[in-house]
Parts: C-alpha cells; structure tokens; sequence
C-alpha cells in the first residue's frame, strides 16, 4: 500500500492521495459514498488504476481499524 498511497504537505495539503495523482482517498470515499462504482470511478479519473483504488481503500480501512469513541459526559 505504501507504494500507491503518499502524503506530502505540498499535495492538497497533506491528504493521502494516490500516488501520481491528486486524487484523495478521501474524494475516492466520497465518490463511493455517493453511489459511483469503482468502474466508474475507473472510466471518470484514467489516471487511477485499479490498484491505485484498492490501495486507496485498504489505506481508509487500516485507518478506521483502530479508531476508538469515547462516551464522555461532562456535568454542568
């Protein structure tokens, strides 16, 4: 995954992107989100290859794995 997915403060702002384009995982997640397949997204963004979204959503889920929600209640 580290080879398709990068990071830099100089690429829209330090988002994860996949590597060779400026493309988010994050718009990649909204593109999901709003119905578009991957064969979709494929056809619309050319220079994604399929690899480039795999890795694009293996990246989203290893980074949500160990998210962890606190309940914390405060008194007034």
């Amino acid at each position: 995954m580290e080879d398709w997915i990068v990071a830099r403060p100089g690429l829209l702002g330090g988002k994860p992107c996949i590597k060779g384009t400026r493309i988010s995982v994050e718009f990649i997640l909204e593109l999901l989100a709003s119905g578009a397949t991957p064969e979709q997204i494929l056809e619309a963004h050319p220079q994604i290859t399929s690899q480039g979204l795999s890795a694009a959503l293996r990246y989203a889920a290893r980074s949500l794995k160990n998210e962890v929600v606190w309940d914390v209640k405060i008194p007034a």
